[in-house]
């Protein structure tokens, strides 16, 4: 029999996007699966239930008979304890599961006798590039993080030179230059601003100058070796965070958009801007905290809200800035979770090798029990 795919609408607060596209539906049967989908999953990405049958899923209204009888349910967040209750034992879920927070969902995972895979632990190596939901959600939030930083000032980006005299160009600065923190300097060159960013690992610097910004780091022997072999950066000691806090400290005063970036796996986010640093910041500047769901980069952050402080700065923290631009963070999620699920369709049958480096790497729950060390300790 083919493999059954269901897809289920997002139930977590504030999500809007969705797992799977008419286009990744059509590819999901091309490797010999079927796809059910529940109806209205797609709506708040635009993307209309008949769309879906357009493509060849069953779309059903019973999110129970979507569930029951899957062998692979895909979805963007971890799904609820009633959509948990619906699975069958040995079914298989993939989904971004935020393992290491919520440990609600995965211990009901484990209980539920499922396999699941979490999309934030896809290892970071070549073949797994066009799975790496991190990155191409973290894209997008970049670019959002850059629009709501200019939705919030008060002024225009660019330079403007008029006949009633000119406009000075935006100054903003990026803190954290991952994935995130490049599309955010691109965006901002984009939009005209002078831009400055920083971060711990040396390799970013050249990538930094590259898009045509000015780095911003105190560059000694720590800052040489703030790099882990997967590319993350690594907790610095409390004598470089006091060298770096006292530099990016004066340059803060300056800025008009500060936008903050920097996650550490499995670790609450570091704080890179207090609130002392936010008091000398000029009235009408904007912090945007991208890290604000993973305890924020700015002291004073609060999840889902803008913070207007007493100097008249203001400090967005929206969650989940990905689904603030539904429609393209579906599309690009869609494709990595079918690139995943290729890993286990073989010949059109279920054939999940969970010694294959991806898998295994992913896999946090298994046969009933926690299985991914980093999450059980």
């Amino acid at each position: 029999m083919a493999v059954a795919i269901a897809v289920t609408r997002e139930r977590r607060d504030g999500e809007t996007r969705c797992a799977v596209t008419p286009d990744t539906v059509r590819k999901l049967i091309s490797m010999g699966a079927t796809v059910t989908v529940e109806a209205g999953t797609g709506t708040a990405s635009s993307l209309p239930d008949a769309d879906y049958v357009a493509a060849g899923a069953t779309v059903a209204k019973d999110t129970k008979a979507v569930l029951s009888g899957a062998d692979i349910v895909l979805k963007v967040r971890g799904p609820t304890a009633q959509e948990t209750s619906a699975l069958k034992p040995g079914a298989i879920v993939v989904a971004l599961l935020d393992a290491y927070r919520d440990k609600e969902t995965v211990t009901a995972l484990a209980g539920a006798n499922t396999t699941a895979f979490a999309m934030e632990f896809v290892p970071r190596i070549s073949r797994a590039q066009v799975m790496d939901a991190l990155s191409s959600q973290a894209n997008l939030a970049g670019y959002r993080a850059v629009i709501e930083g200019a939705y919030a000032y008060g002024k225009g980006f660019p330079m403007m030179m008029t006949a009633a005299g000119t406009v000075a160009p935006a100054k903003v600065f990026i803190m954290g230059v991952g994935v995130a923190g490049l599309q955010a300097i691109a965006t901002a060159r984009r939009l005209g601003a002078v831009v400055t960013a920083t971060d711990v690992r040396p390799a970013t610097k050249e990538q930094v100058e590259s898009l045509g910004a000015k780095f911003l780091a105190v560059e000694d022997e720590e800052f040489k070796n703030a790099q882990t072999a997967g590319g993350y950066a690594k907790p610095m000691s409390p004598e470089y965070q006091a060298k770096q806090a006292a530099l990016t400290g004066e340059h803060i005063k300056k800025q008009d958009i500060v936008i903050t970036t920097a996650l550490i796996p499995g670790r609450a986010a570091p704080v890179l801007v207090t609130a002392a640093q936010v008091a000398t910041m000029k009235p009408g500047s904007v912090l945007i905290d991208l890290a604000v769901e993973a305890g924020g980069n700015v002291e004073g952050a609060r999840v889902g809200e803008v913070v207007t402080t007493a100097n008249g700065v203001s400090i967005v923290g929206w969650a989940n800035l990905p689904g603030r631009i539904a429609a393209d963070a579906s599309a690009l999620y869609a494709k990595n979770l079918v690139a995943f699920v290729g890993l286990m369709i073989k010949d059109g049958a279920l054939a999940v090798d969970l010694e294959d480096e991806i898998l295994k790497a992913s896999v946090v729950t298994h046969g009933g029990s926690v299985v991914h060390e980093g999450v059980k300790g």
